[in-house]
This record gives C-alpha cells, sequence and structure tokens, in this order.
C-alpha cells in the first residue's frame, strides 16, 4: 500500500510536470468550493507554483468558485473570506494567479425559476437546481478560456475514497484518458477542456490529516475550516462541473450546501450549525426551505396541467408563487440581509404577467387554462 508521504511526493511531481508542459499558455482552472477536498488541492497548487521560476510561471492560474446565491450563509461567508485572502495574498507574491467567483445568469436563478416559472421544489428525480446554478455558469466560464487560449485544464479535488459512485466515475473516465497514467481525462461537456484529479488517490483520512499538519501557503490557517465541519458535522457539496458531477449535490449525507435543498430530506449541516451561533436565522431559513418542499408537495398549490398538455402535476399555480413571494420577502427583512435581488424579484413578476396573458389567450380560444405554464 502507497504510504501518505509517497502520495505527496506523486502529487507535487505530476503538479509540476502538467504545469510546465509545451500547452503552458492554456490556464489551469482550479474548482474551489472551500471544502476539505478542493482546499488541500489548493494548497498543493499554490505550493507548486511558488516551487517554480519566475520565468517559467507562463501557465495562468485561476481559482474558480461557483455561488449559486442561495449558499448556506456561514459557509458562504467562510468561503468569500477564502476567496477574498487568495486574492490579495497570491497578488502580493506576485503569482500569475486570479480568482473568479460564477453566479447563475438571473434568469435561471433558483427563485426566479421557482416562484417565476413555477418549477417544483428540487428532488433526486428532478434535480433542476444543479445544471442551472452549477453547472451552466461553469461551463460557460470555461468554454470562454477555450476560445481565449486555445484550450484549457480543468482541476478538481474529486477522490475515489469519496463514495463507490465516485470511484465508478473516476474509472470511467481514466478509461478515456489521452495520457497512460489517467491523469488528464476529456471534460464531457466543454471541447478542448480536460480535467485533472491530482488528490484522487487521498483517502479522507489523508486529507484531514495534511490539513491539520499544513498552513495555507497563501496566509491563515485552516482551523476555521475544520471548526466548520466539526460545528455542522457536515462534508461540503463539492465543486460541480459537468452532469456527470451532477448526483454529488444533496446527497444523503450531511453537507454544507444550498440552504434552500430540498433533494435532501433533513438538511443535517444546517441544523447542527442553527445550534451554534446565528441559530434563530439558520432555524427560519431551515423552516422556510421545509416550507417550500411542502408547497410543492401539495396538489392543491400545483396545476392540474403539464406543459405538455397532459393531466399531472404541473408546476405552482400562480397564487401560490406570490404566497411564497411574499413569504421570502418577509424572511428577508425579518433577517436584514439579502435573500433575493430586486432583479430576481422583477423578473419573476414579468413572468407572471407572461403567464396571465398565455391563460388570457387559453381562455378566449376556448382552452383548457393552465393558471401557470407546466414546467
Amino acid at each position: 500500500m502507497t504510504d501518505l508521504s509517497d502520495k505527496i511526493r506523486t502529487l507535487k511531481n505530476v503538479l509540476r510536470t502538467e504545469y510546465l508542459t509545451s500547452a503552458s499558455s492554456q490556464p489551469w482552472v482550479v474548482g474551489f468550493s472551500g471544502g476539505k477536498d478542493s482546499t488541500l488541492l489548493a494548497h498543493f497548487v499554490v505550493e507548486m507554483i511558488k516551487s517554480v521560476a519566475p520565468d517559467e510561471r507562463t501557465r495562468p492560474i485561476v481559482f474558480l468558485s461557483n455561488d449559486t446565491r442561495v449558499e448556506s450563509p456561514i459557509f458562504q461567508s467562510f468561503v468569500d473570506q477564502q476567496l477574498e485572502m487568495l486574492r490579495e495574498n497570491l497578488a502580493a507574491l506576485r503569482l500569475p494567479v486570479t480568482v473568479v467567483q460564477t453566479q447563475p445568469a438571473s434568469e435561471e436563478s433558483f427563485w426566479v425559476k421557482l416562484l417565476g416559472k413555477g418549477y417544483p421544489a428540487p428532488s433526486p428525480n428532478f434535480r433542476w437546481c444543479t445544471n442551472n446554478l452549477k453547472i451552466k455558469p461553469t461551463v460557460r466560464f470555461l468554454r470562454d478560456q477555450v476560445a481565449e487560449h486555445g484550450g484549457a485544464t480543468l482541476l478538481l479535488g474529486i477522490r475515489r475514497a469519496e463514495s463507490s459512485q465516485r470511484a465508478k466515475t473516476i474509472a470511467r473516465h481514466e478509461a478515456a484518458a489521452p495520457d497512460s497514467a489517467g491523469w488528464l481525462t476529456p471534460h464531457t461537456d466543454v471541447q478542448g477542456c480536460n480535467v485533472f484529479a491530482p488528490i484522487k488517490e487521498f483517502t479522507t483520512e489523508e486529507v484531514w490529516a495534511l490539513l491539520l499538519q499544513l498552513r495555507p501557503p497563501w496566509g491563515g490557517s485552516y482551523r476555521t475550516l475544520i471548526r466548520l465541519y466539526r460545528d455542522a458535522h457536515a462534508g461540503e457539496c463539492p465543486f460541480v462541473a459537468s452532469q456527470n458531477d451532477q448526483a454529488s449535490c444533496g446527497s444523503s449525507s450531511a453537507r454544507f450546501g444550498c440552504w434552500t435543498c430540498t433533494v435532501v430530506r433533513k438538511d443535517r449541516a444546517l441544523d447542527a450549525l442553527a445550534e451554534q451561533e446565528d441559530g434563530d436565522d439558520l432555524e427560519r431559513l431551515s423552516a422556510f426551505r421545509v416550507r417550500i418542499k411542502q408547497v410543492s408537495d401539495d396538489p392543491d398549490h400545483r396545476s392540474p396541467v403539464r406543459r405538455n398538455g397532459q393531466a399531472g402535476w404541473g408546476p405552482f399555480k400562480l397564487e401560490s408563487r406570490r404566497l411564497l413571494l411574499d413569504e421570502l420577502l418577509s424572511l428577508q427583512t425579518d433577517l436584514g440581509h439579502s435573500l433575493i435581488t430586486d432583479e430576481e424579484v422583477n423578473l419573476i413578476r414579468h413572468q407572471w404577467r407572461l403567464d396571465e396573458a398565455m391563460d388570457l389567450r387559453r381562455e378566449l380560444n376556448g382552452r383548457t387554462p393552465s393558471s401557470l405554464i407546466p414546467v
């Protein structure tokens, strides 16, 4: 069995070798969720670039983070602080590193989909949120990088030991790898982009052992990260780059992620954090998440017609969308911090006007009105 020191040696060698390849003008995009795995990956990437001679630092590096706009507020605040520290301290070291945070397009945001178009609450069978909030923004960014630089490499902190499903996914990609070692695999959604998983052989115990021993090469410590995991009894919803990664969001284990997540039956991470600091606010967010699920599961709040015209549970009725938006805006006022933007509210109300006009046209044409166009 390979011991930890051998794994670290291999990791450092493969990072340096891949960075200094002939395609050195093509950027590295490092997926950063702020959790333990992406943090460990970021640690070794920064250590590697610091060890490279300045005249050989020709490949730009981008730390890319997804902000879904509905992330768990305590964890998102922590991630934002880490990104700012990366941005400031790496710039001071004059390293070719930039920090980018993506967000979903406003018309694809969680609230515009749910309250504007009436999408039902996300579920294991209809996980529309991951694609709109994480995958699409990431894919757009990667395609822009490929178009500008002729190619790109996406670095992910995925590990074989995360789960049996993750191990199968890694094995499947390795079979299609252009290099015999299986380090670089083609991205399934972005032509010209490869995926690089440098810490794929590390176990969870090894990840924690390293974070407990190491100090961030960009300053600070990992104590806050470790405390967050301990307080929430949780893992993180990982950086998601393609449809093949989608199942990781909303898994049954306790994870940091969107506070609105209805894929999980009970948000154990949010509930655990509610017992720590800011408990009242988090409890009210958790209660509203339950409220969304209850309304979604109630046939009285759903159109009896689907978008394709067939009978069946369709989207939220207009009156139900209005009700939930009023409750959300009231909650936002009470908590005193932003849960939804003015732009999103305007887009939601614009969609309502379109739906009302469609219903009127259907009624005038003698067709069965669908108070909301089904999803």
